[in-house]
């Protein structure tokens, strides 16, 4: 098989930001997939299925709820390695233009505040119970506070891709970092 471009991105020297993925077109429109980068690979602890969940139906239904970006939205949804998430968004962006976006979103999953989570039903979702609200709201204050506020440009472009032999190592579970202090 083609090894796919996400597979070319140095994960040992990614840090937690805003990415752009790739740029494809639909037809003459473009599609802009972003990298919404909230841990760091191999570093740090991934989100648990619960938490990712919880982001990922707060998020869209965030995303999607607001006039301004509505329209532009194709998909939002985790990473299988459970360390982010996908925005894919028509138009042609770079990654600093959705900072403002990002920063609304997770200040509003960090503080919501309703005792049900959007589509967090048997009749809406396969897999209802599987939902850690206040995982969600830990890491989408995290994220927010420690990376969003002030991002820089280490943040917002992928790192050069390196030497995967001198840039990474490999840390045994018990000794990865996570934001909320739970593994």
């Amino acid at each position: 098989m083609k090894k796919i471009a996400s597979f070319t991105v140095n994960h040992c020297a990614l840090l937690p930001g805003v990415y752009v993925s790739r740029v494809d077109y639909a037809g003459a429109e473009p599609v802009t997939t972003f990298d919404i980068r909230i841990t760091r690979p191999n570093e740090e602890l991934p989100m648990n299925t619960g938490t990712i969940h919880a982001i990922e139906h707060l998020g869209a239904t965030w995303l999607r709820s607001r006039e301004e970006i509505a329209h532009r939205v194709i998909y939002f949804g985790p990473m299988g390695c459970r360390t982010g998430f996908y925005l894919i968004l028509a138009g042609a962006y770079v990654s600093s233009d959705i900072v403002p976006l990002l920063k609304e979103m997770y200040a509003d999953i960090a503080a919501f505040s309703e005792k049900t989570i959007p589509g967090a039903t048997p009749f809406e979702c396969g897999n209802y119970r599987d939902m850690d609200l206040e995982g969600a709201k830990t890491y989408a204050s995290y994220f927010r506070r420690y990376v969003l506020e002030h991002i820089g440009q280490d943040r917002l472009n992928y790192p050069s891709a390196g030497q995967p032999q001198e840039t990474c190592r490999i840390e045994s579970a018990s000794a990865l970092a996570s934001p909320s202090g739970r593994v």
